[in-house]
């Protein structure tokens, strides 16, 4: 009989992936909810100020109110790797960035939803291109996993959230002044350099997400080579038979 089998079906496949699905109920409780909540509320909040301000709000106003909800976000999200018995999980048969991307399943659907909402909440004559925040809001987020997965492989920390979270707070506040202006990162919608400046935050996405890539491959430990025995040779008794 010839045996059939689908490609890459073998029993270590269908194990890990029965691992795999034994690992979401798991996973999805040590999801640090209360921090993607926090961040979410507080980017919602920061969305509606100027719907909540009253009066004519400008361009400038919507892009950055839009600004602040996707950086409270990523603050939230930089705890997502938060995992205080990563020692446990790190033993089960399951690739280091398998249980990443299933945390990261978790959040991506309500965040596009929250995201959507933060949108909407600015008013629409001060709205900027939803697109181009879109890429700006992503690569926030980027950032805040590059940081995450970067600690956690580097130090093997159990909960790098808060320092990924106040690093990226002091970047977000000094981006602004550091930045060159040729990059022109921060500008309003009608600017003539609102085109270029996008184009450099696509390059700033796939630098982040090429990082969240590298780091969560889990590191190649160096074997330690094996000092072999050196065994003496045997010494012929001094009262043994002569030839």
């Amino acid at each position: 009989m010839t045996d059939l089998r689908v490609a890459g079906n073998t029993p270590a496949h269908e194990a890990r992936r029965g691992v795999l699905l034994q690992l979401v109920r798991p996973v999805a409780r040590t999801v640090p909810w209360w921090a993607l909540a926090a961040g979410a509320g507080l980017g919602l909040l920061a969305a509606a100020l100027p719907r909540l301000s009253g009066g004519e709000v400008t361009s400038w106003a919507g892009v950055n109110a839009l600004r602040a909800a996707a950086l409270c976000f990523a603050l939230g999200a930089a705890f997502l790797l938060d995992d205080p018995a990563r020692q446990t999980t790190a033993a089960v048969p399951v690739r280091r960035v398998l249980r990443h991307a299933l945390r990261c399943a978790f959040v991506l659907p309500p965040a596009a939803a929250w995201w959507t909402a933060a949108v909407l909440l600015v008013p629409e004559e001060a709205r900027p291109p939803a697109g181009d925040i879109t890429l700006e809001a992503a690569t926030a987020l980027a950032l805040a996993l590059a940081g995450a997965a970067f600690a956690v492989r580097r130090r093997g920390t159990g909960r790098p959230g808060q320092a990924v979270a106040a690093a990226l707070l002091v970047a977000a506040v000094l981006a602004p002044l550091l930045t060159p202006s040729e990059w022109s990162l921060f500008t309003a919608p009608g600017d003539p350099r609102w085109a270029d400046g996008h184009g450099h935050w696509t390059l700033l996405l796939c630098a982040a997400l090429l990082a969240v890539a590298v780091c969560c491959v889990e590191p190649v430990r160096r074997l330690q080579p094996v000092r072999r025995l050196r065994t003496r040779p045997a010494r012929a008794d001094k009262g043994g038979l002569g030839a």
